[in-house]
């Protein structure tokens, strides 16, 4: 019976992980164009770099963008 529970509450939180970890978003540059934008995975290329206060990572795109307003390398 014991066996059963822990087996069942593997799979509860195999699927609840991914949507916890849905909620993040990053302030990123371009490094060409110097342009900021937000996006909701962490750059892995070189291409874009995370500008945020401290590599602030935000729960919502509005709170990214309003952070995105407070970053100076963004005009």
């Amino acid at each position: 019976m014991k066996t059963k529970l822990v087996a069942a509450a593997a799979l509860v939180a195999s699927f609840a992980a991914p949507a916890f970890a849905a909620d993040q978003f990053y302030v990123v540059q371009d490094v060409k164009t110097k342009k900021c934008t937000v996006v909701d995975k962490k750059p892995t290329d070189s291409s874009m770099t995370v500008v945020s206060q401290a590599g602030a990572v935000y729960k919502t795109r509005a709170e990214a963008e309003a952070g995105m307003k407070t970053v100076k390398v963004c005009p």
